[in-house]
């Protein structure tokens, strides 16, 4: 079977790309990405420095026109999570717009344009998706589900904590991949029993196995218009119906909580760390170690707000310094830089405490060492990145299980 041909929107500096790759099945032939709050484009710039400038665009994907983007096998890519409501339709314009701004919808331009459409849609996204927005849950989740069905797309759905599975890093994401109806996976997964799909014959249960009976299921079926889900879906402010694992085919949902299964080696903290190695200029001085001990510790006081309204805080403590048996936990935007912090990672070393190097903070997603390293790319910036990247070695599996999947049922039509 030939290499498939990959789409990365939203690319970062290439999580999906590394993942993808490296399973030796796919090729991306275009790219994008394009960061709307600042002039300077670092992260596509580590993207063309690692991978190449060709076929990759650092252009508001808004505006790039349908026509510029090959035809590809399959669309990936970690979009940013917004409000996905839907604000209005017009009958000549397919049907729907979103609102500006919200890149969920220059997917769903790409995917209604292409007379060409891709077979299949890779996506990751953070978990609370599942239950946005809070007045109305599982809102947005449902919204995607729809217009995908709407444009010919079944999906499955897994949130998956990255360390749960062996991987250094406590990172919880939801992954979704869609299969349009000219697919022989849409055909297999519209056969199969929603429930024999979602725990052991679907594409994401082969990659990251579950325990065997999930322990709540739920079925409902999504009305076809956008307009009228957008206002009414689940607006009576209950839980959302969405569960950790799911699909969706033709509209109608079914939804289970999974457990996962795994028995395999589990890295940990300790086993990125860059022993004896670390910049000196990440250790904890003296003078500061005060502030980093008040900010991880546990607090019960009166605070006061600029307008002089005081009210009561309190907040638990934090390990310090963070467990080197355990998986990290997960990295945050704010990771870079001196200043103490309580979300920051702190490790103990034999030289002292300090903090983590982008090198190991790489490695916490598994990527390759010094994958951000850039002139003109500082530390804090590289670990901004680390903060929005992905865990690669999740999309490595869940691509290799696609192919193999592919591959099978094509195998399977030509028999």
């Amino acid at each position: 079977m030939q290499l498939l041909k990959v789409c990365e929107l939203f690319a970062g500096v290439g999580g999906f790309r590394l993942g993808l790759e490296s399973t030796g099945h796919y090729e991306v032939v275009w790219s994008n990405q394009w960061e709307p709050s600042t002039k300077a484009q670092h992260a596509s710039k580590v993207y063309g420095a690692r991978f190449g400038t060709e076929n990759h665009s650092n252009t508001n994907i808004e505006e790039v026109p349908t026509s510029e983007i090959p035809d590809h096998d399959i669309l990936v890519g970690g979009f940013p999570c917004q409000d996905y409501s839907v604000a209005t339709t017009l009958k000549n314009s397919k049907g729907l717009i979103g609102k500006k701004g919200v890149l969920w919808w220059s997917i769903h331009r790409i995917l209604a344009e292409k007379e060409n459409k891709p077979k299949y849609l890779f996506l990751e996204n953070v978990d609370r998706l599942l239950k946005s927005p809070s007045e109305q849950r599982g809102r947005d989740f449902a919204i995607m589900l729809r217009s995908l069905s709407n444009l010919g797309y079944a999906v499955e759905w897994r949130v998956i904590n990255a360390a749960e599975y062996g991987m250094p890093q406590r990172r919880r994401r939801i992954f979704f991949l869609a299969y349009h109806r000219s697919s022989a996976v849409f055909e297999a997964l519209e056969k199969s029993s929603p429930s024999d799909w979602v725990l052991t014959n679907g594409i994401i249960s082969s990659a990251f196995p579950l325990e065997s009976d999930a322990e709540n299921t739920r079925n409902f079926e999504l009305g076809r218009d956008l307009v009228s889900l957008s206002k009414n879906f689940n607006a009576g402010k209950g839980p959302s119906p969405f569960l950790n694992s799911g699909i969706c085919v033709n509209g109608k949902v079914f939804t289970s909580k999974t457990k996962p299964c795994f028995d395999g080696h589990k890295a940990v903290l300790g086993d990125v760390l860059q022993n004896g190695s670390a910049d000196p200029s990440l250790y904890i001085d003296a003078d500061s170690l005060p502030k980093w001990e008040y900010l991880k510790g546990s607090k019960k006081e009166t605070r006061k707000t600029r307008t002089g309204f005081e009210y009561s805080y309190s907040e638990g403590s934090m390990v310090f310094p963070d467990a080197l048996d355990q998986p990290s936990r997960t990295i945050i935007t704010g990771e870079g830089g001196k200043s103490p912090s309580r979300f920051k990672h702190v490790v103990q070393t034999s030289k002292g405490l300090r903090r983590l190097s982008p090198i190991e903070l790489e490695r916490l997603n598994m990527f390759p060492d010094n994958h951000t390293k850039l002139d003109g790319i500082s530390d804090a910036k590289r670990a901004f990145f680390m903060g929005n990247a992905l865990v690669v070695g999740v999309v490595e599996k869940i691509g290799a299980a696609l192919f193999q999947k592919i591959e099978v049922l094509e195998k399977q039509l030509q028999s």
